[in-house]
């Protein structure tokens, strides 16, 4: 009963196939490929796949793309089902303002970092990080709600958007050090900073709304290493979080 989870981003569609549909299911294969080869996916890395079951996608690409993704899909008898975020889904309630436009990709994480709270013991808040692109810091209470996040611009954007309105600057391949003393080093560093700073600004208004109740500071997403070893808080860095998501929203919809 095999069961395929596909994450597609702004570049690059991760896959995953699972022995089941449930969390903590045993990996059978995985990938990732970028968007402008994914019309490769049945003829190469699907190909001798043995075919799934079922499956669930995260899809914050376009539509157009979804659209090439089913059509690789068509080499199983299988048909594509993608998450929508919801005002509730697997124990996670969506307190954005408007429930349907919050992003799938977010919606799934807290989805998925929920299930890692509860699995570990107590139910405790939770700020779910997810860096890549854009980063987006989103908090979760003791009870699973979720309060509200943060969007920022990823460390590219940052560094495109100041490439392109200030005269002189080129994008660095700096480090990121405590005090910066040239161009290159003071551009990465600051990219990291903002971003550091706004999950550490975000855990502090979690921790005061839960009572000084730590959470659990989960990071997902491509760039999350290059922002993690600059976090001052405990953190876990987990590649995963979307499947997990996407495990336990399959798991829950089966048990209805």
């Amino acid at each position: 009963m095999s069961f395929l989870a596909i994450d597609i981003g702004n570049t690059r569609l991760k896959w995953a196939q699972y022995a089941s549909p449930q969390p903590g299911a045993a990996v059978l294969a995985h990938g990732a490929v970028f968007l402008e080869t994914i019309d490769e996916l049945a003829e190469k890395e699907w190909r001798d796949m043995a075919a799934p079951r079922s499956m669930l996608g995260c899809v914050v690409a376009t539509e157009a793309v979804r659209r090439r993704v089913e059509e690789q899909l068509e080499l199983w008898d299988l048909t594509p089902r993608w998450v929508v975020s919801s005002p509730r889904e697997a124990g996670v309630v969506n307190g954005y303002d408007h429930p349907a436009r919050l992003g799938a990709d977010r919606w799934v994480a807290m989805i998925g970092a929920r299930g890692h709270v509860l699995a570990r013991g107590p139910a405790r808040p939770a700020l779910v990080v997810m860096i890549g692109t854009a980063v987006t810091v989103d908090a979760i209470d003791r009870d699973g709600h979720f309060l509200g996040g943060l969007i920022l611009p990823g460390h590219g954007i940052m560094l495109r958007a100041l490439e392109s309105g200030t005269a002189g600057l080129r994008v660095p391949t700096g480090e990121v050090m405590p005090f910066p003393a040239n161009t290159s080093d003071a551009l990465t560093s600051g990219g990291t900073y903002a971003i550091t700073g706004a999950i550490e600004r975000m855990r502090r208004h979690l921790r005061e709304r839960s009572q000084g109740e730590e959470p659990l500071v989960l990071i997902t997403g491509g760039a999350g290493w290059k922002v993690a070893p600059y976090l001052d808080m405990p953190h876990e860095l987990l590649e995963s979080l979307i499947f997990d998501g996407l495990l336990n929203i399959q798991s829950h919809r089966l048990a209805l």
